[in-house]
């Protein structure tokens, strides 16, 4: 589509659902795994199915992970919440109904999160609600005509996140594709820190459903708003909003009007297509669940949950940024909780962050990513690397030799010190032997160091360069520098 958003005249208006798998060993209302994957139909049991007879028993620690994602979100916490059926029919929810919660009494109100704008200003995107429900089951498309059910996914925790469509003062909307991918990436960053979900959207255990919708920009009234389905992946959260919001400037642009529809995206073409008509709240004929009790939570319970929330990954790129970091730096660095514990460690080993966050940030991520692995499975100890950094300080090898050494610690897990002992890769620091390479480096490259008598200061470069291709890279840098000025009369 040609439409060009910014300057159409119309801005969008953007709410975000997401929905986290949490990361409990069994379901929300019995004791099947909530694993993933599995042979279909394994993991499941009446109460999975909502069989005659069975009775659901909610999860302790589905709801203690809600609660503390909620307190992460800036939530208020509602001391009395409780569960409702969401009833309407499809194949994978097999009883008929979900048990969610709805109304003014989900675990967590009125909560923000806080994005970085394409033009850097910061948006404190408001909240709704964060409640807890079950997952469905999963329909297989085996072939065009004919569909197959894997009840294992029904009953595994879901925790459910919803922004404010029209914001509280002081608060901001969601407004860009842009806007909505930063959001997802900050809200799956905070869920990795808490360890309630995996975040892995591939695998469906985050899943984000936006509803958007376009209007003549400055007005107040909201346009007719459709909803993208289960997108797994940043990528088709930008795209497919990119897609859609085009797709609705164009609709009125021409006359049409905008149908208020559940859309799928279309990974492959790049469009979203109509999915289904979008229910209104009052066919879902919510009523409270009869056979669960309604919770309360008691104050000193919620105190020992917020006393045990980690440091959050802004707080902690703040922290970084306040240690000599620069703001780049920090978010990469915090980009993930393991490589942030990782790089902390070490940084604390050597006594100063800024060397240490050079060397994860350049060599150990590029080993990381040649590798295709996490830091999880990093054989270097943060120590090992802090201990790597003090050979390059007391001159026992060069910078160009640790790289080398820094890989054989990545490939064995070795030491650095009994890598550079058994290679025998010391630097050269004896300045006679030193002075005896550069006096024949400059014996056999005449003209150059001509060049370099005659002014020409970065025709030395060529030499230094000559002197360490001798010495095995194992030459003093700082030494041979000085050894070629004094001996060329360079300044």
């Amino acid at each position: 589509m040609a439409v060009d958003i910014a300057e159409s005249g119309f801005e969008a208006v953007i709410g975000m659902e997401v929905h986290a798998e949490l990361l409990t060993r069994s379901k929300m209302f019995c004791s099947c795994s909530a694993e993933f994957g599995g042979e279909p139909n394994t993991r499941c049991c009446p109460v999975c199915l909502g069989l005659p007879g069975s009775l659901p028993v909610a999860n302790r620690q589905a709801v203690e992970f809600v609660v503390r994602a909620a307190m992460a979100l800036n939530c208020e916490i509602n001391r009395e919440t409780f569960f409702h059926r969401k009833n309407y029919f499809y194949p994978d929810l097999p009883k008929g109904y979900q048990i969610s919660q709805y109304g003014d009494t989900p675990i967590g109100v009125r909560g923000w999160i806080e994005i970085e704008t394409e033009d850097g200003t910061v948006k404190r995107i408001g909240i709704r609600r964060v409640h807890l429900e079950e997952d469905t089951g999963k329909l297989l498309h085996s072939s065009p005509s004919e569909s197959e059910v894997d009840y294992n996914r029904s009953g595994v925790p879901l925790m459910e996140i919803v922004t404010e469509h029209d914001p509280r003062p002081g608060f901001d909307q969601i407004n860009t594709a842009y806007e909505a991918r930063e959001y997802i990436m900050q809200l799956r960053q905070i869920l990795l820190y808490l360890g309630v979900c995996d975040g892995k959207m591939e695998e469906g255990s985050l899943r984000c459903e936006p509803n958007v919708s376009v209007r003549p920009a400055g007005s107040r009234e909201y346009g007719t708003r459709t909803e993208l389905k289960n997108l797994n992946s940043f990528r088709s959260v930008y795209r497919g909003l990119e897609y859609e919001i085009r797709r609705q400037i164009e609709t009125i642009r021409s006359g049409g009007v905008v149908v208020h529809e559940t859309r799928r995206w279309d990974e492959e073409n790049e469009v979203t297509a109509p999915m289904r008509g979008k229910e209104l709240e009052q066919e879902y004929r919510y009523f409270p669940e009869p056979d669960l009790l309604p919770f309360r939570f008691e104050e000193a319970q919620l105190e020992q949950l917020r006393r045990e929330l980690p440091e959050l990954p802004l707080q902690r790129r703040r922290r970084f940024e306040e240690m000599g970091l620069s703001r780049a730096d920090a978010a990469t660095l915090t980009s993930e909780k393991a490589i942030a514990d990782w790089f902390e460690e070490a940084a604390r080993d050597y006594g100063d962050p800024k060397p240490i966050a050079n060397w994860v940030l350049s060599e150990l991520l590029r080993l990381l990513n040649q590798a295709g692995e996490g830091i999880q499975s990093c054989k270097v100890r943060p120590a090992q690397l802090a201990s790597l950094v003090r050979l390059i300080d007391d001159g026992t090898i060069s910078g160009k030799i640790a790289k080398g050494v820094f890989e054989e610690m990545f490939r064995t897990g070795r030491d650095p010190g009994q890598i550079v002992e058994a290679s025998g890769q010391t630097q050269i620091s004896d300045e006679e032997a030193i002075l005896s390479v550069v006096r024949k480096v400059i014996a056999g490259n005449e003209r150059v160091a001509a060049d370099v008598r005659g002014g020409k200061e970065k025709s030395i470069g060529f030499l230094v360069g000559q002197v360490m291709k001798e010495t095995g890279g194992r030459a003093n840098p700082r030494l041979v520098n000085e050894l070629l000025r004094r001996e060329l009369g360079a300044g």
